[in-house]
């Protein structure tokens, strides 16, 4: 399978490295376009695979395009993609592009959307994703293979669920991490090493979800079950319903899913 990135960014490096380190695909057969020199040289010295700045000549020979520039840079991308087409699977990981704008645009049928996420970098990612109806078994095993390096993925056969996925899981991770610090923060508040914090605070959370994914429990079932009457956890979780911790969480994915369709 040979595959050409249009766009070199941090989403496209992360499947360049899990397709390359977990041969998937060998590093020969993967093209990378990307304006920018120092990405271009980058990812050829660190993977070796071929880097070129113009797309018009990299389409060629390629089964899968990953579209993997930002949504904004879009219609630039698409005035170099006239190349386009015969059985070729274009997939592309643009947060909020949706599929009939990308047909229409580039005058192509064969279109995945996915919506990746961060962990991906590290092959623990989430990837929502969707098709046209013209899409292939055999295309999908390819777009399968190819996320399936990344960690884990789920088709959706409407694609209002992949705008959806954008707000939880593609942005989510923003939101953990934010969570993460104010847990950091709030022990080194109270006297302890930030190093000790760090470390506290990433494996309970690391454990916690851990042990939803494991148990098949709903995490107000945990919760309840770490909570004891009066008790310190309690006493917690009173000042952060106080603070409407769970309706501010709500409105961000609300507020994101809102973004998501303006895009």
């Amino acid at each position: 399978m040979w595959i050409t990135f249009v766009g070199g960014g941090a989403m496209a490096e992360a499947m360049v490295r899990r397709l390359v380190s977990e041969n998937v695909v060998p590093c020969e057969q993967i093209r990378v376009v990307d304006p920018s020199p120092a990405r271009r040289e980058l990812l050829r010295d660190q993977y070796r695979v071929e880097v070129e700045a113009d797309t018009s000549t990299c389409l060629i020979g390629a089964d899968v395009i990953v579209l993997a520039t930002k949504p904004q840079d879009f219609e630039t991308a698409a005035v170099q993609m006239h190349g386009l087409g015969g059985r070729q699977l274009l997939l592309s990981i643009m947060a909020g592009v949706k599929l009939d704008r990308l047909t229409s645009r580039l005058s192509h049928s064969l279109v995945i959307r996915a919506m990746p996420n961060t962990p991906a970098q590290i092959g623990a990612g989430m990837t929502v994703w969707t098709a046209t109806p013209e899409v292939t078994e055999a295309h999908v095993a390819h777009a399968r293979l190819l996320l399936a390096s990344l960690g884990e993925e789920l088709y959706v056969p409407d694609e209002k669920y992949v705008d959806m996925a954008t707000a939880l899981s593609g942005s989510g991770p923003a939101y953990v991490f934010l969570f993460l610090e104010a847990l950091i923060d709030g022990a080194v508040a109270i006297g302890m090493p930030r190093p000790m914090a760090e470390r506290l605070a990433v494996q309970t959370l690391r454990g916690s979800t851990e042990y939803v994914a494991q148990s098949g429990r709903h995490p107000a079932v945990l919760r309840d079950m770490v909570t004891s009457p009066g008790g310190t956890t309690s006493a917690a979780l009173r000042s952060l319903e106080k603070g409407s911790l769970k309706s501010i969480v709500m409105d961000a994915i609300e507020a994101a899913y809102a973004r998501s369709k303006e895009l």
